[in-house]
């Protein structure tokens, strides 16, 4: 028997080992998972502010700002048209004009050219004959109004216009106004020579020669000093032509734009003007 334990004893051994490998190798498995579960999970990485994004968040706000300002830019180009459309709707019609004359020796000067050429230079224009010659009165009346001699040349060419119109004198007035305008384009005081131009027109009985004064002023400087002033005028120089639709246009765009001047300064003019009118 023991010779037999010994001449087996190789296979048993074999035979047990066989049948542990199975089950060490399920308690491998299992060792390996709990290690596995036992160990820690990586944490994920969460994004982070980099120079970059950062400069793409900082240039789509500068898009959208540049958007909005893009949309107020619209608009307002936008109140400019209208503004503009209601304005030529405002330009006077020109003036008839008369046939051709046959030919003939030239005209004799109107008594305007012949009164300033009278008062700028004090002699009588060529050609003057008859009523066209201004009174020695009058030349000398012209002649009385003294032109300012300072170091503020425009401002002596615009004084010397007012002047005149301030004696009455309104196509001497007129013509030295339109000197200064020539002269001095760029002065400060340029819509105020202009607003004046339109004021002698008016006052002259001329309200279709006033009428592009007033309006070419208030279209230069819409907000201008003398730009409720021209406004007015225009109104009335349409008032006075009987183009009442015209003049109730302005007069409305007065009345709104320039309400403390219809209440102040210029109520007077104002109510003079719309109490001649009948607007809807």
């Amino acid at each position: 028997m023991m010779q037999d334990r010994r001449r087996h004893g190789p296979w048993l051994l074999a035979m047990g080992l066989a049948a542990l490998t199975p089950a060490m190798a399920a308690q491998a498995q299992d060792n390996a998972g709990a290690s596995a579960a036992a160990a820690p999970q990586p944490t994920p990485l969460l994004p982070q502010a980099t120079p970059m994004t950062d400069m793409l968040t900082r240039m789509e706000a500068l898009e959208a700002q540049v958007a909005r300002l893009t949309a107020q830019n619209e608009e307002l180009a936008n109140r400019q048209h209208q503004l503009e459309a209601r304005l030529t709707a405002l330009t006077p019609p020109p003036a008839p004009v008369p046939p051709a004359p046959a030919p003939a020796a030239a005209p004799a000067p109107s008594s305007a050219t012949a009164t300033n050429l009278a008062a700028m230079t004090g002699h009588p224009a060529p050609g003057d004959e008859g009523p066209l010659r201004p009174s020695a009165a009058r030349i000398a009346a012209v002649k009385a109004v003294v032109k300012p001699q300072t170091a503020d040349a425009a401002g002596d060419e615009y004084s010397y216009g007012y002047r005149l119109y301030a004696a009455k004198f309104y196509p001497e007035a007129e013509q030295q106004l339109k000197l200064y305008i020539d002269r001095y384009p760029h002065d400060s005081r340029i819509g105020f020579g202009r607003n004046l131009i339109g004021r002698a027109y008016l006052d002259e009985g001329k309200p279709r020669e006033a009428a592009p004064w007033f309006l070419m002023n208030y279209k230069a400087e819409p907000q201008g000093p003398r730009a409720p002033d021209s406004l007015l005028g225009l109104a009335e120089s349409m008032r006075q032509l009987g183009d009442t639709g015209k003049a109730c246009i302005a007069l409305d765009e007065f009345a709104g734009k320039f309400a403390s001047e219809a209440k102040g300064r210029l109520r007077t003019d104002y109510d003079r003007t719309r109490g001649g009118l009948t607007c809807p």
